[in-house]
């Protein structure tokens, strides 16, 4: 997976040195997360929160754009604890940093793909810290659209398919494991500012 970033950090760079066009922005919106796999499945409920950030987007050809993103992203899950426990909330804050491959299929429509970097920030499981339980790099995987009102105004909508597990003592032993892991999910609806 670091091959994989690494290598669209490479592309990224390059598209920089070649760009036709590079402008910049802000985006800000909600966010619908859970976690998937393993037990999370029956326990798990989405939890409503919000990221806000800033994008570049490099023109590399008239319908082709790598739009790098440093954005904060409020997220998490709601744990059916059962009847002793009850229901809880687990926050996790993250900083995600998407390189996103963006094709133009038409001037208002945008079609997105690319790896995604996260570093955990903060995480809390009913007010109380439990950072050290996960892990702090979170790698994911992001597919979305866009649709562009104006030059300047767009809405998104993306999800991002958790890669890495979220535990720090995940018990990987084989392929089925890492496949069965509890990892982040997220759908975010985006609203951004291109100057």
């Amino acid at each position: 997976m670091k091959k994989i970033f690494l290598a669209a950090i490479a592309v990224m760079t390059f598209s920089f040195a070649n760009a036709q066009q590079t402008s910049f922005g802000v985006k800000g919106g909600l966010n619908l997360s859970n976690w998937s796999g393993g037990d999370a499945r029956d326990n798990t409920k989405a939890l409503v929160g919000f990221h806000v950030g800033g994008f570049a987007e490099i023109k590399v050809i008239e319908k082709l754009a790598i739009q790098p993103e440093l954005l904060f992203s409020a997220q998490g899950t709601k744990i059916d604890g059962g009847g002793f426990l009850g229901d809880f909330d687990v926050k996790t804050n993250y900083l995600n940093i998407p390189v996103l491959a963006k094709y133009y299929i038409v001037d208002k429509f945008s079609v997105e793909a690319g790896p995604q970097l996260g570093v955990l920030l903060s995480a809390k499981a009913d007010g109380e810290d439990v950072k050290d339980g996960f892990k702090t790099v979170d790698f994911g995987f992001n597919l979305g659209a866009g649709y562009h009102f104006t030059e300047n105004i767009s809405i998104n909508l993306r999800y991002t398919i958790g890669l890495s597990p979220l535990s720090d003592n995940a018990d990987i032993e084989d392929e089925g494991d890492y496949y069965d892991s509890v990892k982040n999910s997220v759908l975010a609806l985006s609203f951004a500012y291109k100057f």
